[in-house]
C-alpha cells in the first residue's frame, strides 16, 4: 500500500520510510503527492493531534492514497509527563527542546531520570476506514547530548543498553522504538490479523 506520510517533519519522513519499507509498503511526501498542509494541531491528545494531521491531509487526497500521520512526544516521570503532546514546541527546535529539557530536571538523580516516547499512529485508507495504534519506549533522561544520529529528543534518551536513541543505528532503534512499535502493529491490522493490542 502506499501511504502519503502527513507531515513536514523530515526525520519522521525517513522514520516512516524506513520501518514501513520493512513491512512492504510505500511512502510518498507532501511534496510528492502535490499537497501543501501544515494543519494545527490544536488537539488535547496525541490521538487527537494524529487523527487532525491525518485527516487534513486525506482530505486533499480525494482517495487517492492512503494517509499515514503520527504525534509523537517525551513524557517525563518528575516533570508530570511534560513535554508530552507540546514536545515538538517545549521550546522552539530540536536544540532548544533538548537544552529546556535538561535545565528542567537540573541535578534530578539518573534513578529519577526515568521518561518514555509516546506514538500514536491514526492511518486513514482510501475508503475512508480510520485505523490507531500505538507505541511506547521506556527509558532515562541523560545529563547531555549524545550522540549524532535521529532528532528531537534522540541524544538524551537512552533506551536500550546505554545507548541513547542518537547513538543507536537506524536498524536497532527502528527495532525498539515507539513509532516502529506503533507502525509495526499498523502493518500486522493491514495484513489482517487481529487481536493487536493497541493500548495507549
Amino acid at each position: 500500500m502506499t501511504f502519503v506520510v502527513a507531515t513536514n517533519n523530515a526525520g519522521k519522513v525517513r522514520e516512516f520510510e524506513r520501518i514501513l519499507s520493512m513491512h512492504g509498503h510505500r511512502c510518498i511526501t507532501l511534496d510528492e503527492a502535490g499537497i501543501d498542509c501544515k494543519p494545527k494541531e490544536s488537539g488535547s491528545s496525541f490521538d487527537e493531534n494524529a487523527e487532525i494531521k491525518a485527516r487534513a491531509v486525506f482530505d486533499k487526497c480525494a482517495g487517492k492514497y492512503a494517509v499515514v500521520a503520527d504525534d509523537s512526544g517525551l513524557c517525563v516521570d518528575a516533570l508530570d509527563g511534560a513535554p508530552g503532546i507540546f514536545s515538538a514546541r517545549y521550546a522552539g527546535d530540536d536544540a532548544a527542546n533538548c537544552r529546556r529539557l535538561l535545565a528542567e530536571l537540573g541535578d534530578t538523580p539518573w534513578q529519577d531520570r526515568g521518561a518514555e516516547f509516546r506514538c500514536c499512529i491514526c492511518a486513514i485508507l482510501p475508503d475512508g476506514e480510520v485505523i490507531f495504534t500505538h507505541g511506547r519506549t521506556r527509558g532515562t533522561i541523560g545529563f547531555e547530548a549524545r550522540g549524532e544520529n535521529g532528532f528531537g529528543y534522540d541524544p538524551l534518551f537512552y533506551g536500550y543498553n546505554n545507548f541513547t536513541f542518537a547513538e543507536m543505528t537506524n536498524e536497532r532503534k527502528n527495532n525498539i522504538s515507539h513509532r516502529a512499535r506503533a507502525l509495526g502493529k499498523l502493518s500486522f491490522i493491514l495484513r489482517g490479523v487481529k487481536h493487536i493490542k493497541t493500548e495507549k
